[in-house]
């Protein structure tokens, strides 16, 4: 068993019991879908973008690439059994109990996601495939002693558009402190060859952002990081750019993005 404070369960024992209840609630005719909402953001129409790689698109939650304790000390082993093994979880049985016997099941996440950003009365089946597909690419984008130098093609990339690395990263790091309330935080591929960090609140992503293409996300959501670190943001999203964003992940999805953008780096 864990050993945690009262509070502290009680906090994350809270959390997933009103993920839970939030899931399972549609959303009434006047709630804007995300996609709605970023609906002015011109996206290439002749383009059929994928966003995340196929094998974030399976409907099933898929098996963390490395230990509960892979990660450890800078996200803790209770840390991971409850944000993957319970908060991504209810993530995948909620969608797939929502989508049971309907029109969305047997497709893809990504395809779930988009469809469902442009329905309001299908806002739980939204938020639950969105925070599926954007959780297991955060789980991914890590890895036990990461972190250091990038690879060359990102490392040039990041130097055309911020500079060096301690500018980038003190860019993703600003913008994780300014997210109000949960959110993520994106590296992403912009259709114009820059890349850009943005943040998106609650399951939000870059499906329905449409500013690019994403290489790697960090996770703002307080159950995230809230055993290891309480309160503080900034040391859990300095940490884990310092000592574990798998660089070589993001440099895959880089030239994956670039290659289906046409664009040379």
């Amino acid at each position: 068993m864990f050993n945690h404070s009262v509070s502290r369960r009680d906090f994350l024992t809270a959390s997933v019991a009103t993920t839970a209840s939030v899931s399972a609630m549609t959303a009434v005719s006047t709630v804007l879908s995300p996609l709605a909402t970023h609906a002015s953001i011109a996206v290439p129409e002749s383009r059929s973008i994928r966003y995340f790689a196929p094998e974030f698109s399976a409907a099933n939650q898929p098996a963390l690439p490395y230990a509960d304790t892979a990660l450890a000390p800078i996200i803790s082993a209770a840390t991971i059994g409850f944000h993957y093994g319970k908060h991504t979880k209810a993530y995948y049985d909620n969608l797939n109990r929502l989508i049971a016997g309907t029109s969305y099941e047997g497709l893809e996440l990504e395809k779930i996601v988009r469809i469902s950003a442009r329905t309001p009365a299908h806002k739980s089946i939204f938020n639950n495939a969105a925070q599926a597909i954007n959780h297991s690419f955060y789980f991914a984008g890590m890895k036990a002693a990461g972190g250091g130098v990038p690879p060359v093609e990102l490392k040039t990339a990041i130097e055309k558009s911020f500079t060096d690395l301690a500018a980038f990263k003190a860019e993703i790091l600003k913008s994780a402190t300014d997210r109000f309330g949960s959110g993520w935080v994106w590296i992403l591929l912009g259709f114009d060859g820059k890349l850009k960090i943005v943040s998106s609140g609650n399951a939000d992503s870059p499906i329905v952002l449409r500013q690019g293409i994403p290489l790697l996300t960090i996770d703002v959501w307080e159950h995230a990081y809230y055993l290891d670190y309480q309160n503080l943001r900034a040391k859990f999203v300095t940490s884990t750019l310092d000592s574990l964003v798998d660089w070589n992940f993001a440099n895959a999805n880089l030239l994956r993005a670039a290659a289906q953008l046409g664009l040379s780096l």
